[in-house]
């Protein structure tokens, strides 16, 4: 299945298929601003080799929207052999785009499993979690004032925010943080398609770690019947066979990993871009309160996700435009935060831009994020008090960015941190 899209989708790019190069043109991961401009040139909705392409802001808010979208499948839009033989050959391992996933499911399955979820993860409760986002972040920037010269501030910090943070609200033992964030390292080009044997096998391995990791630790709280949020979700999917086994260690599983994934990006992305932007710094120093709009607008110029793909239910029309039942249109979320007919100067960084909010970072209906307020959380508080410990941060080499296409983020960004202000009015 990679292996077919790859060859497709690298014959397609030289051509010059759209939905092509955003799968293998290197540039367009690279620096994808050229190519938003581009797309949005061709129109809200674009005709490509194997289905449609939406840049278009509004196109792809009703699309997310629309009872008449499903989730995308994984192997859903091979030719019909290439299909058969996917399904009896594919691994037997949970994975993100696969049912039970909530990524892969439709009501009433989705119904369920998310209200079982949400029945946990209440307003209340992820509010709760603010007090213990601050502390963590502050032992972690406690330790690295410890430190001289460059630090890789993904591996340092961005990392270790979000995954104690979740751990601390799932469960998850100090000891086995590390080996989560690994799986979750490996397993992250698993939203992806067409990838290389060599990416394909770490996937591979990741997803099978973290599968029977996850069985355990759920064995694991079954039995201790502690206070957290996961065991809360365990008794609660239990209560009148909400969910069963396997639906059960799916939806833990998909609120764990995604539970650090994306805020890992947000995070990383933020400091490169406040760094490299040392006036909208000083507007947030000026302005504290600002803060919060900041994240959205980190997250609508540099999304932690970039796209996400819909398959029409009937057929339908879109801007204007006939489509037949069982197509797909990827809506390219980088493209539509950066729609030029909503946010005015849509390239510039503005950490004041009144309408920084309308980004679709989370994507949207049903299938809105589960965890957004927490990661808003977790970026606001996170990236505040960096700043705030370490004002004089500068960026100490060119970095190296994931190698995914649907997440977006820095695997390495080295960063001198400077001046610790926290501890510099006592020396």
């Amino acid at each position: 299945m990679h292996g077919f899209v790859r060859a497709v989708s690298h014959a397609a790019a030289k051509r010059g298929d759209p939905q092509a190069r955003l799968l293998a043109d290197p540039t367009v991961r690279a620096d994808p601003v050229a190519f938003c401009d581009e797309l949005h040139q061709r129109g809200p909705l674009i005709r490509c080799r194997v289905n449609y392409l939406t840049p278009d802001h509004a196109v792809a808010d009703t699309v997310l929207r629309s009872e008449d979208f499903r989730v995308n499948r994984l192997g859903t839009s091979l030719p019909a052999p290439l299909r058969w033989l996917e399904e009896r050959t594919r691994a037997q391992t949970l994975h993100p785009l696969q049912p039970p996933s909530l990524l892969a499911v439709e009501p009433p399955e989705h119904t369920r499993y998310r209200k079982t979820v949400s029945s946990v993860f209440t307003a209340r409760a992820v509010q709760s979690l603010r007090d213990r986002v601050e502390q963590t972040a502050g032992t972690l920037l406690d330790r690295l004032t410890a430190e001289s010269g460059v630090v890789d501030v993904v591996d340092r910090y961005c990392a270790q925010l979000p995954v104690a943070v979740i751990s601390d609200i799932l469960g998850v033992p100090d000891d086995e943080r590390a080996r989560v964030l690994e799986f979750g390292e490996l397993a992250a080009p698993s939203l992806d398609i067409g990838l290389t044997w060599p990416q394909y096998r770490r996937v591979q391995r990741g997803l099978d770690g973290f599968d029977a990791w996850l069985a355990g630790h759920l064995a694991t709280l079954r039995r201790s019947g502690g206070d957290d949020l996961m065991s809360q979700l365990i008794r609660a999917a239990d209560e009148g066979d909400q969910l069963d086994e396997l639906e059960l260690r799916a939806t833990a599983g998909l609120v764990l990993a995604a539970g650090f994934e994306t805020t890992v990006n947000l995070l990383g992305n933020g400091i490169r871009m406040l760094i490299e932007a040392p006036d909208q710094l000083e507007t947030l120093r000026r302005n504290p309160d600002g803060w919060p709009n900041a994240v959205e607008e980190i997250l609508r110029l540099d999304s932690p996700v970039q796209l996400t793909a819909r398959f029409t239910t009937a057929d339908t029309e879109v801007a204007g435009l006939p489509i037949g039942a069982g197509e797909m249109v990827v809506t390219y979320l980088a493209a539509a935060n950066r729609d030029p007919k909503v946010f005015d100067d849509p390239h510039r960084f503005d950490v004041t831009r009144p309408n920084a909010a309308r980004h679709l970072a989370f994507s949207g209906g049903r299938h809105f994020c589960l965890g957004a307020a927490l990661a808003r959380a977790e970026g606001e508080v996170g990236l505040r008090a960096f700043f705030d410990r370490f004002p004089d941060a500068s960026i100490a080499g060119t970095g190296v960015r994931r190698d995914t296409r649907v997440l977006r983020g820095w695997s390495r960004l080295p960063v001198r941190l400077g001046t610790d202000r926290a501890h510099a009015g006592s020396r």
